[in-house]
């Protein structure tokens, strides 16, 4: 993968979290050898010069899953050989990993990633090994009990607007409701608002994005944008500019899982608490996003003063 410092490749998603200071830091969201005090990265990202200039990024280093079988006994796994992850002339390749080795060094890596070349050639190597070695479910009614129910959202490798210090996400989920070949699909941003601009964020909530999904062929899910809801939590204040907190959501949220009209969604890989997913389609081809199931991980990096909802 070519280094290029000039331009923010991909975004690790997961929470915005407001340390001491009252400045953003990042647990996963991030850009790419742009860090800031104390190795938290700084969220001075650039935007794309167009959607598929940002797809073509966001999906590069992922060769599609079909023609890497060949490659299996080869795979190897790139490791960051310094403790900054700096990349030198004696970083080494490893052996290939198991499954379980692969996915746990995937999980245990995304929620402290800075935003370094190295770490995100590492989680290539690591999906690309999941992808290669996955063996698809055979049946429908496996895939639907399989993929039923609620997921975190861990990482889009998709590029992101400008977030604004106005709105932080406490969280993505991803809801399937399953139907035989047929279904409906939530994407949940979780969100806390200060409208005011002074450090109260006394506006919270959920912002669905309701689709339903055909299953064309294998499992490939083929999305249609019904609509955007935005729900106050009960005991929330009501934003008076809503849609301008509107806009603060759309730069916030990964673009696929925003608007995915028009998308396919291709499972690469699938167990009982991870879900990897590719995109397919005009302006999203080849993102990746990486899914738990909800529950299986505790993550809270907004704190536990935040609202419950």
């Amino acid at each position: 993968m070519t280094t290029n410092n000039s331009r923010v490749r991909a975004i690790a998603v997961l929470l915005l979290a407001w340390d001491g200071n009252k400045k953003w830091a990042t647990l996963a969201l991030s850009s790419p050898s742009r860090r800031g005090v104390g190795g938290a990265t700084r969220t001075t990202l650039t935007s794309s010069s167009s959607p598929l200039a940002a797809a073509a990024a966001a999906a590069e280093g992922f060769a599609p899953t079909k023609e890497r079988i060949d490659q299996r006994r080869t795979a190897a796994i790139i490791t960051p050989s310094n403790d900054d992850g700096r990349t030198n002339e004696n970083a080494a390749l490893v052996a290939a990993p198991s499954i379980d080795e692969a996915k746990a060094a995937l999980i245990d890596l995304v929620p402290r990633m800075t935003g370094n070349d190295a770490e995100y050639r590492s989680l290539e190597s690591y999906i690309n090994l999941l992808e290669e070695r996955y063996a698809p479910v055979l049946t429908l009614d496996f895939l639907n009990l399989a993929m039923a129910g609620e997921w975190q959202l861990l990482f889009s490798t998709n590029l992101l607007g400008r977030p604004s210090g106005r709105l932080r996400l406490r969280g993505m989920l991803q809801r399937i409701e399953t139907d035989g070949l047929y279904g409906e699909l939530i994407n949940v941003a979780r969100w806390e608002y200060d409208e005011g601009g002074d450090g109260v964020f006394d506006a919270y909530g959920d912002f669905n994005v309701k689709c339903t999904y055909a299953i064309s062929r294998g499992s490939r899910m083929a999305v249609t944008l019904n609509d955007h809801e935005l729900r106050p939590a009960w005991g929330s204040s009501i934003p008076e500019d809503v849609p301008n907190m509107v806009g603060y959501l759309h730069r916030a949220i990964p673009r696929e899982l925003f608007d995915p009209n028009g998308h396919s969604m291709d499972i690469t890989y699938l167990d009982a608490n991870l879900r990897i997913v590719r995109l397919t389609g005009p302006n999203h081809e080849g993102v990746r996003n990486i899914f738990m199931r909800r529950g299986s991980l505790e993550i809270n990096p907004v704190g536990e003063k935040s609202h419950t909802m």
